[in-house]
């Protein structure tokens, strides 16, 4: 931590100089909510840009298959169209690059439009651009369209329904690792138990659609870009990759951004097209989502097949997992494609010691839309399957399900502890976590009020889960000025989607300098206000951004105390990089009934503790738990993307994909622990992701609770009324087990 600290700074993770309401945290309100609750927010569709083009796309309604005609002339004769382009005007256009997070990852092309031959069913084909957007989709309409279909791959592991079979497949990206003999662990065990969890497809559907706005001013040669994206520095120069630029031509500017849980963390064909075509044409060219486009072309979520064993000895002692990953990659390829699979790799086996790993990831091409990362990437997916492992444990050797997750979680006084792939627990206490939420949601009682429901004829059940969550490794960029009036304006690399980092981020700066936090000034999201910058991605802006921007602040204080004041701003720029990657963890209890004739579930209630060390701003972190909670419930219970067998999607509106309402949360308690995290300047670790990494898993640990008296299998996310009657009309009773 020395190689860090800023000079004559505080300890780290001790801040606090008290007596301060809208410091380091304190529960401030946020700042932008006057601004964005009254109208008063600017968004990227919101830019003006005088005598701009809007862009139309015409999309292939075809999955897979050869492209045989493409007839445009009819479409530029209709009124208002500038231009018509195809596959053959961007050919020439570069690639975007991937991740090489995993070894041996082999890319597909990236069409900006497709050119020869079509993979998906909504990917563009044509682009259409006209005076209005009006003008522009009718347009469209006209342009003719001839594929010749081929065979549709809508899904992986349809050749090895057994993921431990190591049936070769169309590998884009694979990896394995083992620690210790696992064969031999299993050869010895006591009980052998196993799960499959299977993730369905989930659409992240932020309120605000994929929306570009692009300028280019030929005298300077300068393209300037607005977009709703969660990563304006990584947009530049992938811009800059594709159009064959140099990245200082490049202005890229996110505004608001109203909402995007991964999905903006890309950049996308049709973004790449909006800048090109703006080049080309000389005019500024815009181009905003529909919500149909949403649900056919931007980047899907989960969609991983998982299957685990677990061994165990005669005592419950965890002394063997074997995991088998799986995912379906869509017809290209994000930036971030390779890191659920990664993750989920890295995240196993959670909290537990297990001495014995062999772990196994593998993703495919699938000609549907591309998946990528989705609040959580891979870390629902590892509690998910690993916590199903626990309960069906705890049920084979008729253990209490939070004791055996006692019995073998990783000690407080071992940590910081290494795990399999590329993990480095850094500080926590597990098994008081644990036991802080037994005693919060009564856990004793609620076990005694299930008995006692269950001989009246209900079909109830209790899940527990422990999770653990990365918040993301490397370095992040930070600007502090103090001007000679006084003024404290903050630059972040990082960015915004409606987490109210400019109020957690000036408190940062009001703690450091003694002042009130409203008259600090953020700025973020302008590739020319800082030089470098990440983006807000994997939970990492507060333990990195906020330290680049606490080390930033505290230099610039220790110059005002040390320089005489000459009438100019005092400025300090940092690169911070932190020294470890901060783990956040949580555990979470759910109690889900079910209606015996008609399946229908009920989440009745849900209790979660989280760990996410030092906290900036503790209403802000509830709002991020609470937010995440319902995007898990709504994996778990009602949302899921499908396609059928030919590849033509059947969930592209709301009438069709289930979105969770007020109506289908739960009363929810949350508490917490804080536990600094020792690899950041501020002590925290990541809270956005938390409630979609545990709320699922508890959920589905409930459900399978309640169905085991009757014998009954736990079906696939999502959990709906349908698929619980199946699954309880076709299984035959069985004694209780707990």
């Amino acid at each position: 931590m020395a190689g860090n600290a800023p000079p004559n700074s505080p300890a780290p993770n001790s801040l606090a100089h008290g007596g301060a309401a809208d410091r380091f945290g304190a529960p401030l309100r946020r700042f932008e909510d006057e601004r964005l609750v009254t109208g008063q927010g600017r968004f990227t569709d919101d830019i003006p840009l005088e005598g701009a083009l809007r862009v139309a796309f015409v999309r292939s309604p075809v999955a897979h298959g050869e492209l045989m005609e493409l007839e445009m002339e009819a479409a530029r004769a209709m009124p208002g169209v500038a231009a018509v382009f195809s596959g053959a005007d961007v050919a020439d256009l570069g690639s975007l690059s991937v991740n090489p997070i995993l070894p041996d990852l082999r890319c597909p092309p990236f069409p900006v439009l497709a050119c020869g031959r079509v993979r998906a069913v909504g990917q563009p084909v044509a682009a259409v651009l006209a005076d209005t957007a009006a003008q522009a989709a009718d347009a469209a309409e006209y342009v003719g369209l001839d594929v010749e279909p081929e065979t549709a791959k809508v899904d992986i592991g349809d050749h090895a329904p057994d993921l431990f079979a190591d049936i070769p497949g169309d590998e884009v990206l694979s990896g394995r690792w083992i620690i210790g003999t696992p064969h031999e662990a299993f050869k010895a065990a006591a009980t052998v138990v196993s799960a499959r969890v299977r993730h369905a497809r989930v659409a992240p559907t932020s309120m605000e659609p994929r929306t570009i706005a692009a300028r280019h001013d030929p005298q300077s040669d300068r393209l300037t870009v607005w977009m709703s994206t969660q990563t304006p520095h990584r947009a530049r120069n992938e811009l800059a990759r594709i159009l064959h630029r140099d990245p200082s031509s490049i202005r890229v500017v996110a505004p608001d951004v109203g909402g995007a849980f991964g999905m903006k963390g890309s950049l996308f064909p049709e973004e790449a097209f909006v800048a090109w075509a703006a080049i080309r044409l000389g005019r500024p060219v815009r181009w905003t989502a529909t919500r149909s486009e949403e649900f056919l072309s931007a980047t899907q979520g989960r969609g991983a097949v998982n299957e685990g064993r677990l061994a165990l000895d005669a005592d419950g002692r965890f002394l063997a997992l074997e995991a088998r990953i799986a995912y379906p990659l869509g017809h290209w390829l994000p930036f971030s494609a390779a890191v659920p699979a990664w993750n989920v790799a890295r995240i196993l086996p959670g909290p537990y010691a297990v001495p014995d790993i062999d772990i196994a990831t593998r993703a495919e091409l699938t000609t549907t839309a591309a998946l990528g990362i989705y609040r959580g990437a891979g870390r629902p997916e590892a509690a998910a399957l690993m916590e199903r492992l626990v309960d069906e444990a705890a049920a084979a050797l008729d253990l209490d399900p939070a004791e055996i997750r006692r019995r073998n979680m990783i000690a407080p006084e071992t940590l910081p502890a290494s795990g399999p792939v590329s993990r480095w627990l850094d500080s926590g206490d597990y098994p008081t976590a644990l036991t802080r939420l037994q005693d919060i949601a009564g856990y004793d009682a609620l076990l005694a009020e299930r008995s006692l429901r269950r001989a009246k004829g209900e079909v109830v059940g209790l899940g527990l889960a422990f999770y653990i969550e990365p918040s993301g490794q490397g370095w992040e960029t930070a600007e502090v000025r103090h001007e000679p009036d006084g003024r404290i304006i903050g630059t972040t690399g990082s960015s915004a989607q409606g987490q109210g980092r400019e109020t957690a981020f000036a408190q940062i700066l009001a703690e450091v300098f003694d002042v009130p936090a409203a008259s600090v000034t953020i700025r973020h999201g302008d590739t020319d206000a800082i030089a470098e910058g990440i983006g807000a991605l994997a939970s990492r802006s507060t333990p990195i951004g906020g330290s680049a921007l606490y080390q930033a602040a505290c230099e610039v204080r220790d110059r005002l105390r040390q320089e005489q004041r000459t009438g100019e701003a005092i400025v300090a720029n940092v690169k911070y990089t932190a020294e470890g990657e901060a783990w956040g963890y949580g555990c979470h209890l759910a109690v889900v009934a079910i209606d015996p004739e008609t399946g229908t579930p009920a989440l009745e209630r849900l209790v979660c503790l989280d760990d996410a060390g030092r906290i900036l701003n503790p209403l802000l972190a509830e709002g991020q738990i609470r937010g995440g909670i319902a995007q898990g419930i709504g994996e778990a219970l009602l949302e899921a993307v499908h396609y059928d067998r030919d590849g033509q999607l059947l969930t592209g509106s709301f009438m069709d994909y289930a979105m969770p309402r007020a109506d289908t949360i739960p009363p929810i308690t949350i508490e917490k622990m804080q536990t600094p995290a020792p690899g950041n300047l501020i002590g925290a670790k990541g809270i956005g992701e938390a409630g979609t990494i545990g709320a699922p898993a508890a959920i589905l640990n409930a459900v399978a609770d309640a169905l085991r008296p009757l014998g009954a299998p736990v079906p696939d996310m999502p959990l709906t009324a349908e698929k619980l009657w199946r699954a309880m009309k076709g299984a035959a009773p069985t004694g209780e087990t707990r």
